[in-house]
């Protein structure tokens, strides 16, 4: 059989991608890109700052170039790439991490929780995710920032959702609180509160702080499947949360959501629907990586619907949101 240039070379590139990934992963955690925002702008120096051979930055350095982390005439200088990969708030730093860390290594044992379920994350970590951050402050902090610095989109939520006439809004598993704040600034004459675990509250703490003051949001603690939820608000958000879960603890925590919901609140639920018509590369990437972190999964809108149909709520609205993610309304279903 003869092999096509142009599909031998798609397959070389499919095979070589965790390389590309592992060496923007070592650029980050080296520093490279702030080094060289810093002026050290060759091989000599980069290699003099970060104790390097200088043959291997060189090395380095032209694969990165090559990806679009650098340019270079003589010398180099970071691109918008690079500028999202420095050690600074809201850069995608964390975010290349943990995804070149916990995740990767997750990733590593993809066919056998694919063969068999196992969670690729626990196989590496020996324990799964949420308790894993519990237990280490670090990751947990990267995990909250990596989350906060990917959800960009967040800015569209209140552009095209109305918060004006809300006095309240609860977010749920709301992390880093980013979410929550965009719609608070929107709706200045609202309050929030933030239910999540123990080890999200500093870093949120921090964000609001800084954002729409702490004094404008309560964060509580509490397990969003059993716990006592705060009841009556105007809108519950859930922004990427029913993924992480299998279905039964989808319908116990859209059921306890219920609960807390008076016939006039809304839920507003933001996912990456995953679609079986050829598009989609987003949410189905995102699926199988929740699948092999914790067997979570990217859903259809078919079987998103039919998770709220079974706690009784309804759809009455879709909003299409940046980065292929999907804002869901849903009032309670009428009795």
């Amino acid at each position: 059989m003869a092999i096509g240039a142009e599909a031998s070379r798609t397959t070389v590139d499919l095979i070589t991608a965790a390389w590309r990934t592992q060496a923007v992963y070592a650029a980050a955690q080296l520093g490279l890109p702030d080094l060289v925002a810093a002026g050290n702008t060759d091989d000599a120096s980069l290699a003099r700052a970060t104790g390097m051979d200088e043959d291997v930055v060189h090395r380095l350095m032209r694969l990165l170039v090559l990806l679009g982390v650098f340019a270079s005439d003589h010398d180099y200088r970071t691109t918008e790439v690079g500028e999202l990969l420095r050690d600074r708030p809201e850069s995608l730093r964390d975010m290349c991490l943990l995804y070149g860390e916990e995740f990767y290594s997750a990733w590593g044992h993809a066919e056998e929780s694919f063969r068999t379920g196992a969670s690729g994350f626990e196989k590496v970590h020996g324990q799964p995710l949420i308790p894993y951050l519990r237990a280490n402050s670090e990751a947990a902090g990267r995990f909250q920032r990596a989350m906060q610095a990917s959800n960009f989109y967040f800015d569209s939520v209140p552009r095209e959702i109305d918060f004006s006439g809300d006095r309240h809004i609860v977010d749920i598993a709301g992390g880093s609180g980013q979410l929550l704040s965009t719609v608070l600034r929107a709706a200045p004459q609202a309050r929030g509160t933030l239910v999540d675990l123990e080890h999200t509250m500093p870093i949120a703490r921090a964000h609001f702080e800084q954002t729409v003051g702490a004094d404008r949001v309560d964060l509580v603690v509490t397990d969003m499947f059993s716990g006592q939820l705060p009841e009556g608000a105007d809108t519950y958000l859930l922004s990427r949360v029913l993924g992480d879960w299998e279905e039964k603890h989808c319908l116990r925590l859209l059921a306890n959501l219920r609960s807390a919901m008076s016939d006039d609140s809304r839920l507003v639920v933001v996912e990456r629907l995953t679609r079986d018509d050829g598009t989609g590369l987003l949410p189905a990437l995102w699926d199988l990586h929740l699948y092999v972190l914790n067997g979570g999964r990217q859903r259809t809108l078919d079987s998103t619907r039919d998770l709220f149909a079974r706690t009784g709520l309804t759809i009455e609205r879709s909003v299409e949101l940046p980065s292929e993610n999907t804002a869901l309304i849903l009032k309670k279903t009428p009795a």
